[in-house]
């Protein structure tokens, strides 16, 4: 039997025996079902290089990675951006077919190179403008009827995104202040409000296989005091996990950026936005510059230290891409940009703390 028809069969079986836990039979409406927050172990992830609009997603490519890694993912990442006009239910299907849950990175944008300001605004997505797409989108999402992961403005605390909060007002005060006259960023607080938007509207389609996800970068850009983390957080109603973006070095202009630079020393932040939620490290990786750092030790300590320091971790998504810069240099984030890197990454995901499979859960409606 081909590997992927074995994987979607089991994927099928998880379902129908979740339904069945449920007290659900085969004539029953089928139960509501999401991700699970692992008991212990977090879940295995990844981007599969899916092109240019982070969306070609194929199961060829999932297969590959995981062959390549010696593992099944439990988590498969892409993006959707607004300008597409649909729910992505191709690559949803293809994704839940290979036995994974989707995590869709739901960008308000048209593309890649769209500049500002956009024609998806925050403040035209508040005046309700999008309101047919994001209804018709939630829509979409419960026909889909799988759990899927949704991480909505993601990244907002840095600045190259066109909805990041340094374009919407930035430290500026909210006009009319806040509570008690306490003086409110207005970058945080416009991007809090349309997260709260959207949400509330994909909700209202009935969209409750949807596990939303609070995904902030590591580090603010501006490093100011009302661009951190927290400032952005949308309240616990509105997030089910919370995540961040964290990477070694990517650019052959920047420093080499060591683990605990990149994450150990930035979880404690993440894990204090919320202390009830779990937490996913929803991109992380580095590039291959041996010149100035070993990736492969990169990856090791990673492994090492990931278990016992990020004790909230519930699930990581390793994007594995090589992309040509402007000044025709590269960027190799893959898994393989080297036999030690490949080594190191495929010894550290043996572990059987790295779950392979997505256990699941129903959802009250």
């Amino acid at each position: 039997m081909r590997a992927g028809l074995h994987r979607a069969l089991t994927a099928a079986l998880m379902l129908f025996c979740a339904a069945c836990a449920a007290g659900e039979g085969p004539d029953s409406v089928d139960p509501i079902l999401t991700l699970a927050v692992p008991e212990r172990g977090a879940y295995t992830g990844c981007f599969a290089e899916f092109g240019d609009y982070e969306d070609d997603v194929t199961l060829e490519k999932i297969e590959g990675f995981a062959s390549l890694v010696g593992k099944h993912q439990a988590i498969v990442a892409f993006s959707n951006y607004w300008g597409r006009g649909h729910f992505p239910a191709k690559q949803a299907r293809i994704v839940a077919g290979a036995g994974a849950v989707p995590l869709i990175f739901w960008n308000p944008w048209d593309n890649p190179d769209e500049g500002r300001p956009s024609r998806f605004d925050l403040s035209r997505i508040l005046a309700g403008e999008w309101d047919a797409y994001i209804d018709q989108w939630g829509r979409d999402a419960k026909a889909f009827g799988r759990p899927l992961l949704v991480s909505w403005g993601l990244e907002m605390n840095g600045d190259w995104f066109p909805w990041s909060g340094v374009f919407h007002g930035g430290g500026d005060p909210v006009p009319g202040g806040g509570a008690g006259g306490a003086a409110l960023p207005l970058g945080p607080e416009t991007l809090k409000a349309a997260y709260r938007h959207v949400v509330d509207r994909v909700r209202s389609a009935g969209a409750n296989n949807i596990a939303w996800i609070f995904h902030v970068n590591n580090t603010p850009a501006p490093g100011d005091s009302w661009n951190r983390m927290a400032a952005y957080y949308p309240g616990s109603a509105y997030a089910d996990w919370i995540a961040m973006s964290a990477y070694g070095k990517q650019f052959p202009g920047e420093g080499w950026v060591t683990v605990k630079e990149a994450i150990l020393d930035t979880y404690p932040e993440l894990a204090a936005v919320d202390p009830s939620k779990p937490i996913l490290l929803a991109e992380w990786g580095v590039g291959e510059f041996p010149r100035q750092g070993s990736k492969g030790a990169w990856i090791r300590e990673f492994f090492s230290q990931a278990k016992s320091a990020l004790p909230r971790l519930g699930g990581m998504v390793f994007w594995h891409e090589r992309w040509q810069n402007g000044d025709l240099s590269y960027s190799n984030l893959r898994v393989n940009s080297s036999l030690d890197s490949l080594t190191a990454f495929r010894e550290g995901i043996a572990d059987p703390f790295w779950l392979a499979e997505p256990r699941l859960t129903t959802v009250d409606p």
